[in-house]
């Protein structure tokens, strides 16, 4: 029996007989605004969340845009740092799905967290503070810092990589010992794995599954500037990213954060919940082939996204639409158009980018996309990869130019392509 013919006779097992895993809460937090609605309602509209940097200074740095997040409790005050601004966007986000979800009493989630999320350590402002601590000339030298570190907990927990997990786990009542991931632009998707998985392999009946992001900083983007991944189209940061498009030259960091509440679905009836949709399969290749590069053969790609396709029991020319990882920067969006000439051949359905609007949220941009096609589904309606003035012809694809458009879509692939040729795509489809 077919995945789909499951499906529609009710069956809460798939193809290979495992529980069938459905989405019942999600939330968003992007440069488009706090909440699932208002980020989906400003990509529909194919607004621009990319504007220039206000969090630091700027001056001297190639790259002066990026797609930043205002917290509230930012106003007034100065902003937090990247491990704090981690953990607030994901709380935000996982506090919208879980009341979607309508899902166990308050901090008690019936499931484990897996949390995707990126290396954290102490910032540039902090390493200063420590050596206007330490002693005359010798302040900045590593065992002064050490010396004025001491007694300072909140440097270390902080910095802690682990720190943000547990203290989201005990703050939503999460079973188990959360997992923190990351696996570089993949961190999101992987994470969704992970509760997927779990899941199917009868672990868990529900998985808190979050991607957060909080670097925009200064370390970070002149790190990515020093690599020349970034867009330098700072006179107008709203048409700097164009992912697909002939003149992109380099991607737009950004920030942000999703959480998706993940039930077997026979769960999910059972107590009676609204389901949004399915995650139907998952698919991840590594091709170790260069720290930031993939390999040229496409290899890593193709497979992550046949993976995905063969584990939903589907072949590709079920797939309606696929939601890219579609960062501009010329040697990803050919790569992704090798894979995609390679999966589906002459027949390729419609694909756009999120990010043309939103940036690149890093390890939070795997799990906004699949939230993002979630609703995609949801509305039938495809948003679009704006930006797109000037066709490039390696790029033979429909990108959705510029307008969102109404269309039948039952089920979506998510690509997330990381640097070191770490892949995950995720296939997601419509409720039964």
């Amino acid at each position: 029996m077919t995945q789909s013919n499951s499906r529609a006779s009710g069956a809460t097992r798939d193809h290979l007989g495992r529980p069938i895993v459905a989405v019942t809460g999600i939330g968003l937090v992007t440069p488009l605004g706090i909440g699932v609605e208002e980020s989906w309602a400003g990509l529909l509209a194919g607004r621009s969340g990319i504007r220039r940097i206000t969090r630091f200074p700027t001056e001297h740095l190639k790259t002066t845009i990026a797609g930043q997040v205002d917290l509230p409790e930012e106003a007034g005050h100065g902003p937090l740092t990247s491990p704090g601004r981690v953990e607030r966007m994901a709380a935000l986000a996982a506090e919208e799905a879980i009341a979607g979800a309508g899902i166990g009493r308050k901090g008690a989630f019936p499931g484990p967290l897996f949390l995707g999320m990126p290396p954290v350590e102490v910032e540039w402002p902090q390493r200063l503070d420590l050596a206007r601590g330490g002693v005359g000339a010798e302040g900045s030298k590593y065992p002064a810092l050490i010396a004025a570190a001491t007694g300072r907990t909140e440097l270390f927990e902080g910095a802690l990589f682990g720190g943000v997990g547990e203290r989201l786990a005990d703050r939503f009542g999460t079973r188990g010992a959360p997992i923190e991931i990351t696996t570089a632009c993949a961190t999101g998707a992987s994470a969704i794995q992970l509760g997927l998985e779990a899941i199917q392999r009868g672990e868990a009946d529900a998985a808190l599954c979050l991607g957060a992001e909080g670097s925009v900083q200064p370390e970070a983007l002149i790190r990515f500037s020093l690599l020349s991944a970034l867009s330098t189209r700072n006179e107008d940061p709203a048409r700097a990213s164009r992912p697909f498009e002939k003149t992109r030259e380099g991607f737009v960091m950004s920030e942000g954060a999703a959480a998706l509440v993940l039930e077997s679905l026979e769960s999910a009836r059972a107590r009676g919940a609204t389901v949004l949709g399915l995650v139907l399969g998952a698919g991840e290749r590594a091709d170790s082939f260069h720290r930031t590069r993939s390999n040229p053969d496409g290899g890593a790609i193709i497979g992550a996204m046949r993976a995905a396709i063969a584990d939903a029991g589907l072949e590709p020319g079920q797939i309606d639409y696929v939601n890219a990882h579609g960062t501009g920067t010329p040697e990803n969006d050919k790569m992704e158009t090798l894979g995609m000439r390679a999966v589906f051949g002459e027949g390729c359905p419609p694909i756009s980018s999120n990010k043309s609007m939103i940036g690149h949220t890093l390890s939070a941009a795997g799990a906004i996309e699949a939230v993002f096609s979630l609703l995609t589904i949801r509305d039938q309606r495809l948003p679009p990869t704006i930006n797109h003035e000037t066709p490039d012809p390696a790029i033979p694809l429909d990108v959705v130019p510029n307008v969102a458009r109404d269309a039948r879509v039952q089920r979506v692939l998510s690509n997330s392509f990381g640097f070191g040729g770490q892949n995950v795509c995720l296939v997601l489809g419509a409720a039964a």
